[in-house]
């Protein structure tokens, strides 16, 4: 599976602009490599160079959460929600993280998975096509409610991924989730 990002693509160049454009509606992106991205927690002012652990899907991700559950990708890109700490985890770099944490916990780059976690998801993956884009949206949200309620600050992220990680293959291989839809993280979704 090949999930680089390639900066002279014009496809990424355009998805990359299309996530800002969802992310900041209105406020006008000077240019490709600009400060400006650090507003949405990229590291730097090149947010390709961030892309090293998710690739081009975790950009994809990215977009389909802010396109498809946009009042829970703005809750969490701006930190609207809860008690927060003074040192917060950057929203970009979480949600790179998270694609990353998916494709490993899932075992996607193997022939076949050999998990059992990894087994039902392609399960949901037959019978919807975006199930990956949504379990990236419920794991976002569930990370950022393992942070909240674990009183987290920069320096706890590894331990929430993990917390979220195990929270996450539990759910998925609950007798009655039969779609990712019944997982109990799903609730935290909002979808207006």
């Amino acid at each position: 599976m090949d999930v680089s990002y390639d900066s002279t693509n014009s496809e990424h160049q355009a998805a990359l602009r299309a996530l800002w454009d969802s992310a900041f509606p209105g406020e006008e992106l000077h240019d490709l490599i600009s400060e400006q991205w650090k507003e949405m927690g990229w590291q730097g002012k090149d947010p390709s160079t961030d892309f090293r652990g998710g690739g081009f899907i975790s950009l994809e991700n990215l977009l389909y959460f802010s396109k498809n559950y946009p009042k829970s990708f703005q809750d969490l890109l701006l930190k609207r929600e809860g008690n927060r700490s003074m040192w917060e985890y950057p929203f970009a770099v979480a949600g790179v993280n998270i694609t990353f944490m998916l494709i490993q916990m899932l075992d996607l780059e193997a022939v076949k998975p050999q998990r059992l976690v990894g087994a039902t998801f392609l399960k949901f993956l037959a019978d919807n096509e975006s199930a990956f884009d949504l379990l990236y949206c419920i794991a976002f949200k569930l990370m950022d409610h393992q942070w909240l309620s674990m009183r987290a600050s920069y320096m706890d992220f590894n331990t929430v991924m993990k917390a979220t990680r195990r929270q996450l293959e539990k759910e998925l291989v609950l007798e009655d989730v039969k779609r990712l839809e019944d997982l109990p993280s799903y609730s935290l979704l909002i979808h207006y």
